[in-house]
């Protein structure tokens, strides 16, 4: 009879071991497939970025008399593989350098097709905040799952490692770190 309770507790035990497993595991499942869509939709939006700043180069040009490269980050970009973070980056740069173009020729304030992917650029900014929010949002709580136990220890078995926040600041390509 003690043999029988014995074993059984083992069962229910080891069951409840294996329960808490699969749901966390699962749990870091759920988390990498949120993350992963917030990746997807930043990339859209900063893939529409780049190509209203790609645009905007023939319409500046043919709008105004300059010998001067025109948004010369954009256009070496264009060869470039580059992940979100320093694609956000060089984007960031290139639309300062939109603006001020913007405010040292006027006429091109009259034209309206350059008009139309300022108010667009402005428009993707609000949504690049709110996706980073969400993608920074979702880091925070998968980065608990991995620096907390017990969930530490699937983490550690999987080889899930802490990621980094996307915060719009400069990155550091080779190390992958921030730079302040």
């Amino acid at each position: 009879m003690n043999l029988i309770i014995v074993t059984l507790s083992i069962v229910i035990v080891i069951c409840l071991i294996l329960i808490f497993l699969v749901a966390t595991y699962n749990h870091f499942q759920d988390y990498i497939i949120r993350i992963n869509e917030a990746d997807v939709n930043i990339d859209a939006v900063l893939r529409k970025r780049f190509d209203l700043l790609n645009k905007s180069i023939g319409i500046i040009k043919a709008n105004i008399d300059t010998d001067e490269e025109i948004l010369e980050g954009i256009v070496k970009l264009r060869s470039k593989k580059l992940n979100n973070f320093e694609l956000d980056r060089s984007l960031y740069d290139a639309i300062n350098e939109f603006h001020a173009i913007k405010e040292k020729y006027a006429e091109l304030q009259s034209n309206e097709e350059f008009m139309k992917i300022d108010i667009n650029l402005i428009e993707s900014e609000s949504e690049i905040v709110g996706l980073r929010k969400y993608y920074n949002d979702i880091i925070t709580d998968y980065n608990k799952l991995v620096k907390s136990c017990p969930s530490n220890i699937i983490a550690i078995i999987k080889g899930y490692k802490a990621k980094d926040y996307f915060d719009g600041n400069n990155v550091d390509t080779k190390k992958g770190t921030v730079k302040l």
